[in-house]
């Protein structure tokens, strides 16, 4: 007997959109059969009518940040964006079943002493299933080096990298050029991919130099520190270095720029395997609305841009340099994202990942006529292949988790903070989404039904991952 069946809606598949029934047994997806084939033979414990609603795989959020250091200005204090549990909460209400964070892997403590911390922090605290990147920063000892072919052996397949402090009052996260290279080089060799922070270090520092010394240091003139003559230097320096070293692929965090696009787009046409991840700030919000009232809680770094570059964005998203679109988690209360109103000090991230899917589902399917497949490639399944996850998520298939989410025209409303699950404010406050999850499933038992949360922080899974070598050989997505 099956455990679970779905049956009714129209379902987003690897091979297109159709009107099946999906077969749940355990965890995986085990079935799937015409419409009302599978519930017709009453061969489930249960059967979930999702007549009317889009069935979907379980979103993936590739770029989140639990417990990350937020500093207080002008104070030598940090505090710790949200936890595991807080986050993969919301995750689930708003229909994201996989998350991606970081290992801080900061030069004076061993790479695999930072891992075995972070993974006590996330073990029996994460409601969804859960992956981990590599965060190398500063000078990498050699005994980090020599130690990384392992990390990304045992499933942490992915290793960040920032060309910039971001801020000048916050050293040591650049990486060098030079120990780029030779990240780079083990990484490629281990069968790894890069995730690159990309800004130039030099032209960001200068302006936040320039602009102090001139007394316009209000975040609002932020587009100007950190600019698309930046992202144009940066992008292109990096990916040339990456183009020449074999096997190399290179995955863009959060591009902000039409510069940063077009660089991604010439090594793509060039054949090299490089990819773009965009945030769902840069696509529904610009350089304008800093000014706002509490404009600061529509930034995270590098900044927002300009329409030219926003609309480059989502040219992008259209089969082009952009493959997946991420959040930059950094969950907290609304006085700490608003702490901050000077160009060096504004707190970067956002609460983001609750109405993602919703969001993206409204302006890409509802409002711009995007097909089903590309919402689910772009939310999900794209982030799934780059990051080695698939098809276990990211995918309707046999043999995938039963990461099942519905997604129901009928449940369309306008975003509240106070009917989210993330903390006390909302950058999307009254924004008008077209559709919103009424059931979310995580490898085959109901999480989130009717408003109601279903799972434990222990249902999460840790997932090790290996990048596939058609990812890493072509720009294969």
């Amino acid at each position: 007997m099956l455990d679970l069946i779905v049956s009714g809606g129209i379902a987003v598949m690897p091979e297109g959109a159709a009107a099946v029934d999906i077969g749940v047994a355990g965890e995986k997806i085990v079935a799937i059969g015409a419409s009302g084939a599978l519930g017709a033979a009453g061969a489930a414990q249960r059967v979930v009518d999702a007549t009317g609603q889009i069935v979907i795989p379980g979103g993936v959020d590739p770029h989140i940040h639990c417990l990350s250091p937020i500093p207080f200005p002008g104070r030598n204090e940090e505090m710790l964006s949200a936890p595991p549990d807080q986050v993969s909460r919301a995750a689930l209400y708003g229909g994201t079943t996989t998350m991606l964070d970081f290992v801080d892997c900061p030069p004076e403590i061993g790479l695999q002493q930072s891992i075995e911390a972070r993974r006590r922090q996330w073990a029996g605290a994460c409601y969804c299933d859960y992956g981990l990147h590599l965060l190398v920063r500063g000078k990498p000892p050699l005994e980090h080096l020599g130690v990384l072919p392992e990390a990304i052996q045992a499933g942490y397949a992915s290793v960040k990298m920032f060309t910039t402090n971001i801020r000048p009052n916050r050293q040591g996260r650049m990486v060098q050029f030079g120990d780029i290279w030779e990240v780079l080089k083990i990484v490629a060799k281990q069968g790894g991919i890069a995730a690159i922070h990309a800004e130039d270090n030099d032209i960001v520092m200068h302006m936040y130099e320039k602009l102090i010394r001139e007394d316009r240091v209000g975040f609002e003139n932020m587009a100007e520190v950190h600019n698309t003559l930046s992202e144009d230097l940066s992008f292109n320096r990096v990916i040339r270095l990456a183009e020449n070293v074999e096997g190399a692929a290179l995955y863009m965090v959060h591009v902000s720029a039409a510069t940063g696009v077009a660089a991604i787009a010439q090594s793509r046409a060039r054949g090299f395997p490089m990819y773009g991840e965009t945030l769902h700030q840069y696509l529904l919000y610009t350089a304008e609305d800093y000014k706002r009232p509490g404009g600061q809680m529509f930034h995270t770094y590098p900044s927002l841009k300009f329409a030219k570059d926003q609309a480059a964005l989502w040219a992008a998203t259209n089969h082009g340099a952009i493959q997946a679109i991420a959040t930059d988690e950094v969950c907290c209360p609304l006085k700490v994202k608003l702490q901050g109103n000077r160009i060096d000090d504004t707190t970067g991230g956002n609460s983001g990942v609750e109405p993602r899917m919703a969001l993206m589902y409204t302006h890409m399917v509802s409002k711009r006529g995007y097909s089903l497949a590309d919402f689910v490639g772009l939310t999900s399944s794209n982030a799934a292949k780059i990051m080695g996850l698939y098809p276990r998520k990211g995918a309707l298939a046999i043999g995938s988790d039963a990461d099942i989410v519905l997604l129901d025209p009928r449940a369309g409303r306008v975003i509240r903070k106070e009917d989210l699950h993330e903390t006390d404010y909302t950058p999307w406050e009254g924004h008008e989404v077209t559709v919103w999850p009424s059931i979310t499933i995580l490898r085959g038992k109901i999480a989130v039904e009717g408003g109601q949360l279903l799972a434990t922080p222990a249902d999460g899974q840790f997932l090790p991952r290996k990048i596939g070598d058609e990812i890493r050989a072509r720009p294969a997505v």
